[in-house]
């Protein structure tokens, strides 16, 4: 078929069902790429040992694929712009697979990096061109609320999701299971995609694809998240962990000032500057910053402090899918009528409530009374915030420039994870040897000094959601019509075509 001027058929025209398939395909993709930020959390140990992975640079299993990812995010939302969202969408799987493998099948911690790094690189293609694609495939108000509210789900319970999978099997497989699962997922998901996604016609190329942008965004990131991990050891003041913070900020500078002045800019600065969406990408920036760092702890906290097994783990986490496909889907029926601004208030509100009772975990509680309830109402809240923040991130976004819009948000999301955990565990770590210093007579003193270091993390990640709540009430205006529809005077509803 060749690439004309003319708008691109999609699923719907081609059969009822059809665009339904194609949901699923890219859902299954989605929960791939979510679920890999978090399935190695639980086998983490059992990796470190294996491949010889020092305390000091096991954190760079999460961090080389969330960064990777997020600092990517951007150029590959332009990429599926540009060559076309179904090409990059197939090549993003095809890449995952073989990094996947790569990883699962590491013989020392440089090759484990690199293949978390390449799954990274590969998802910044799959994510934004998944979510571009959803967009132009729904366009009808109430099929395209119901088929975000899916998405959002799996968005939502994904990190959860890849906990359990993880617990599972590492106490039934082995942690290289955790990897090597996504290479078949993969695979299976590229069958769907070459069945169902219809080829979409790509944005006419006028430029390049201001690669200063894509290296100053990453190393910048890569910089701030490796001073906040310094600053665990250094501390805060010292000249390495300083020098990172400010390096890293001079860096993400520099990306605004080329961004301004490109002709053909990565990120162009009208998608975040319009208030609606400016607010969903605060929002989606400020959520995972407490949820990944909050999973990791928890991990933690159950297997040695409750000395749980790797599958019970896991199993300790079924709360959150659960209460999170809950919310989402009354989420996605309430949304066209009432709008996200409400509704995701409300979710805050629940993760800031959730995170308090989470902080209240004392030595000797027990899971049902000091951690279910505190889950509950997390999830419950995150339902909300993710559904409202897809559909309010692609606000009256042009066609040509919903794969970008979409990777922002993407973007937004791994960054604040990956920022969170290095800057959260900072924290944790910090406080549990301030603590045991001042009680060093204390019995179980390791215990109880851990306990109060996740007390702490889970006040200052309750912080950061009540941060969210007037970024959602001041920034996220329009009503629910326009919102959804696109309605706004002088504004293009999100259509398919070029």
């Amino acid at each position: 078929m060749t690439e004309t001027a003319q708008a691109v058929e999609v699923p719907e025209k081609q059969g009822g069902s059809a665009r339904w398939f194609a949901l699923a395909v890219i859902a299954l993709a989605q929960l791939m790429v979510v679920l890999d930020a978090t399935i190695v959390t639980i086998s983490l140990p059992f990796a470190q040992h294996d491949l010889g992975i020092s305390d000091g640079n096991k954190q760079w299993m999460l961090t080389a694929y969330t960064l990777i990812f997020g600092g990517l995010l951007l150029l590959g939302g332009r990429l599926a712009d540009y060559l076309g969202r179904r090409r990059i969408f197939i090549i993003g799987l095809v890449g995952f697979a073989a990094a996947s493998a790569l990883a699962g099948l590491a013989q020392n911690g440089a090759e484990m990096f690199a293949g978390r790094a390449l799954q990274g690189a590969f998802a910044a293609l799959l994510a934004p061109a998944a979510l571009s694609l959803l967009s132009v495939t729904f366009t009808e108000p109430g099929e395209r609320a119901t088929a975000f509210g899916v998405f959002a789900g799996i968005s939502a319970g994904g990190a959860a999701l890849g906990l359990i999978a993880g617990g599972a099997l590492t106490e039934y497989a082995s942690w290289r299971w955790c990897l090597l699962v996504n290479t078949p997922i993969a695979l299976l998901a590229l069958l769907g995609a070459l069945a169902w996604v219809v080829k979409d016609v790509p944005t006419p190329r006028t430029g390049g694809y201001d690669v200063p942008g894509a290296v100053t965004v990453t190393l910048g990131l890569i910089a701030i998240v490796y001073g906040f991990s310094r600053a665990a050891d250094d501390g805060w003041l010292a000249g390495s962990t300083l020098g990172l913070l400010v390096a890293g900020t001079a860096l993400l500078i520099a990306f605004v000032v080329i961004e301004r002045r490109s002709a053909n800019p990565l990120l162009p600065l009208h998608i975040p500057g319009e208030i609606n969406r400016g607010g969903a990408f605060l929002a989606a920036l400020l959520v995972p910053i407490a949820m990944f760092a909050m999973f990791l702890f928890l991990s933690y906290y159950f297997q040695i402090t409750l000395g749980y097994s790797s599958l019970k783990a896991g199993f300790a986490f079924l709360p959150f899918p659960a209460g999170i496909a809950i919310s989402a889907g009354i989420t996605s029926a309430l949304l066209p009528k009432i709008g996200p601004r409400p509704l995701m208030v409300a979710g805050a509100v629940l993760g800031v409530l959730g995170l308090v009772w989470l902080a209240q975990l004392d030595f000797g509680d027990s899971f049902a009374t000091s951690v279910l309830p505190a889950q509950v109402l997390i999830a419950l809240g995150m339902g909300p915030l993710f559904v409202g923040m897809q559909t309010v991130a692609l606000h009256q976004v042009e066609e040509e420039d919903s794969g970008v819009a979409s990777a922002l948000l993407n973007a937004a999301q791994q960054v604040g994870g990956a920022v969170g955990t290095a800057l959260l565990t900072t924290i944790s770590v910090q406080t549990a040897k301030t603590y045991a210093e001042n009680h060093p007579t204390i019995d179980n003193l390791v215990a109880r000094a851990s306990i109060h270091s996740y007390d702490v993390a889970f006040y200052v990640g309750a912080g950061f959601f009540l941060a969210a709540v007037p970024v959602i009430a001041l920034m996220i205006r329009d009503r629910p019509e326009n919102l959804i529809e696109g309605s706004e005077e002088g504004a293009r509803p999100v259509h398919v075509g070029v």
